[in-house]
């Protein structure tokens, strides 16, 4: 199987059922259980609107979660190129933020030691702004 060279314009992971199927299912159990218990309000419908409502946040934080572990991971993968490609910057590692390590991974080992430093000294912060920078697109393909 090839892969599709990865590029600022299509790097984000998007998966159908659940960005849009499984939330519009969602979106539309949430409304309906409030149309019903507004319609004639009862115990059951509050136990509807309730499970509705937990199918929600389970939804957001069924992917937050990971992200979290994922940004981690990435912290601690990037700290260690860091120490192998630019062993001087390493010791300010620790200034670099998550957005900033997230959005560096994108450069090739041959400029992630310059854009590195670059965004230290610049305190470039957004994450956008960094991934404009690279020239030369390392893809991450495993991304949660």
């Amino acid at each position: 199987m090839t892969l599709k060279p990865q590029n600022l314009s299509n790097h984000a992971r998007y998966v159908p059922l659940f960005h849009v199927v499984l939330a519009a299912m969602l979106t539309f159990n949430l409304v309906w259980a409030i149309w019903q218990l507004v319609k004639a309000p009862a115990g059951q419908r509050w136990v509807d609107l309730m499970m509705a409502l937990a199918f929600v946040i389970i939804f957001i934080y069924m992917r937050r979660f990971p992200l979290s572990v994922q940004d981690r991971l990435i912290r601690l993968e990037e700290t260690l190129r860091l120490q192998r490609l630019a062993p001087d910057l390493a010791k300010r590692a620790s200034e670099f933020s998550c957005d900033q390590w997230i959005a560096l991974r994108f450069a090739s080992d041959e400029e992630f030691p310059g854009l590195a430093r670059k965004v230290l000294d610049e305190k470039i912060v957004r994450r956008g702004e960094i991934k404009r920078l690279v020239k030369n697109w390392r893809p991450d393909y495993l991304r949660v």
